[in-house]
This record gives structure tokens, C-alpha cells and sequence, in this order.
């Protein structure tokens, strides 16, 4: 059975989902962002007793995959501009124009195939794109009965004094799916800096207190790990507190469980990782759902195979 693999092969999650495919006997093919030269896609859309049909051909390595073969794919792809290679080319540069022309052909397979042949993807660039505004991701998260901390996102200084001022202990963030460093606000220290918000704003949140609980959702299994730290953002516990945070494999109770898989199926990403806070108050708070997440120190911490459960879903198990 063929399993596409887009992404950077060495990048630690695409390796491991790699290897444990190799280990269950699959017929992997890597697509390296960096060799798009040596890539062409050719995707046809077409009807077959009635019906849509998808057909067409991967070229690469010396290799020529039917698509209409492909059981799974894992993506975690790179644009074309940002490659090393090409980054910087004019925007009629050959080699850009190509790999741009072979990333949207690999797209749109992704997007169709789950629908057309039953591939399976983890997970679609559409559905990743929840994660590009947390406020409507907060939406699927309050659906499915999560709490989520009192939060603004503003670029009026005035108005985050006061948010401030009935909190008292708030953390800021950015409300983009792009990584920031999650930080309390300091109000002798942070006030001056407030109109800088006038050019972004930014996402303000009541500080929740508890551990941290990361849980990776794959198909309908999950695998949660709690986090013991002292830190404000555990992912930067060395920077924060001098020493990094500790992972512990975690047993969700069954309803907690179930309404981590209804998320992420809610936001079609049958593969996820889903942020929880345990509040003290008894609260379980979701900050948010990582739709390309990078599991492997929790794996390599904590034991979870979250790897070989990927590879077993790519393959239909």
C-alpha cells in the first residue's frame, strides 16, 4: 500500500511517521519541499459510471505513482518560498513557478481524494486552517462543552488596562495560527509598550491555573500526556523557570476522552493535538487544537506511540 509523505524528511514528526510506515511493510513516497524540480503532479477529475473519478500520476525519484493508489497521506509541506533553494526568486523565476504549480497540485489531491478514492489525509490544508484565527477555533471548542479563559483581543490600550485591572493575572498571546511565546503581563513593565497595539492587536487571556494536559487525537484513538512545569508557556520552561518542563503518559476518563475525538472530528483533523488546562477550579480549559502537531517529544518522553498510531490510520487500521 502507498503512503505519501510531504514534507521535510529529517524534520523529527515527518521521520517518525516515516519509519514506523516503513515498519508496518508500507510503500512510502517522500516529497521533499527542496526536490520539487524532480516532481511533477498530474491530477484528472473525471466521471466513471455516473460518478467523480480521480486518476493521475506522481512523478518523482525515478518513480511514477498512480494516485488513484495512494491510501494515506502525511502532510506537513513547506510554501514554495520559503525553501532555501527558492527563496528570494523572482516571481517568474522557472523554478518557483514549478514548485508552486506541483504544491497546488498536491493540494488539491489531498483535498479530493478522501472523498474520490478514500485516502486518508492528516490532514487537509483546508481543515488546518481552523487554526489561523483562535477565536473561531474557540467556537468549535466551546461546542463541545471546553471551557475557554476570559479573553480579549484588542489594540486599544485603554481597553486592556481595564481587561487587566478585573483579572489581575492575565497572559498575552498572539490570536494568529503563527507560534508565540505565551508571557504574563507585567504592568509596570508591559503599560508602555500598549501602543504597539495599534499596528497588531493582540490576545489577552485570564491566566488559568493547573497543569497541562496535551492530548494528540489519531482516528479514534487519544494519547494524552500532563505537563509539570511551574512555567507560564511549558514549551519555553528553560527560558522561563531554568529548567524544562517534565511529560507523564496521562488516562483521560472516558467522557473527557470523547469529547477530545468529537472536536477534532468537528473540525475535520483526524489527527490533532488539543491543548487543555486542568483548572483548579475544576474547569478544563482548552486553549487550543494544533492541526500539524509536533508530537514527537512527547512521544520520546513519554513512550505514547503516537507515531505508529498515525501509520497504522494512513493505512487504514
Amino acid at each position: 500500500m502507498t503512503v505519501l509523505v510531504w514534507g521535510v524528511p529529517t524534520e523529527p514528526p515527518t521521520a517518525m511517521v516515516t519509519r514506523e510506515l516503513a515498519e508496518l511493510d508500507a510503500d512510502v513516497v517522500v516529497l521533499h519541499p527542496r526536490a520539487a524540480a524532480a516532481q511533477q503532479v498530474h491530477v484528472v477529475i473525471g466521471q466513471a459510471a455516473g460518478s467523480p473519478d480521480l486518476s493521475g500520476t506522481l512523478r518523482t525519484d525515478r518513480r511514477c505513482v498512480d494516485l488513484s493508489a495512494v491510501v494515506g497521506a502525511y502532510l506537513r509541506p513547506v510554501e514554495p518560498g520559503l525553501v532555501p533553494e527558492l527563496a528570494g526568486q523572482p516571481e517568474t523565476a522557472p523554478e518557483l513557478t514549478h514548485a508552486r504549480r506541483v504544491h497546488d497540485a498536491l493540494i488539491g489531491f489531498t483535498e479530493v481524494a478522501p472523498c474520490l478514492t478514500g485516502c486518508r489525509v492528516a490532514n487537509r490544508v483546508s481543515a488546518m486552517a481552523s487554526n489561523t484565527s483562535k477565536p473561531f477555533q474557540a467556537q468549535a471548542v466551546v461546542r463541545h462543552g471546553f471551557a475557554t479563559p476570559e479573553t480579549l483581543v484588542s489594540d486599544d490600550p485603554d481597553e486592556v488596562l481595564d481587561f487587566v485591572d478585573r483579572h489581575r493575572d492575565v497572559v498575552y498571546k498572539s490570536c494568529s495560527g503563527i507560534r508565540s511565546v505565551v508571557t504574563a503581563f507585567d504592568p509596570a513593565a508591559d503599560s508602555e509598550r500598549l501602543n504597539r497595539l495599534r499596528w497588531c492587536p493582540v490576545q489577552f487571556q485570564e491566566r488559568v491555573q493547573g497543569p497541562d494536559v496535551r492530548v494528540h487525537v489519531v482516528g479514534d484513538e487519544v494519547y494524552a500526556a500532563i505537563v509539570h512545569t511551574t512555567a507560564i508557556d511549558y514549551r519555553y520552561a528553560r527560558a522561563q523557570v531554568g529548567a524544562d518542563a517534565r511529560l507523564q503518559g496521562y488516562r483521560l476518563d472516558d467522557e473527557l476522552a470523547g469529547r477530545c475525538l468529537a472536536l477534532a472530528s468537528d473540525l475535520d483533523l483526524p489527527f490533532a493535538g488539543i491543548d487543555l488546562k486542568l483548572a483548579l477550579d475544576g474547569r478544563v480549559v482548552c486553549f487550543e487544537v494544533n492541526p500539524s502537531p509536533g508530537f514527537s517529544w512527547f512521544e520520546s518522553e513519554t513512550g505514547l506511540p503516537i507515531a505508529h498510531a498515525v501509520a497504522r490510520w494512513l493505512l487504514g487500521g
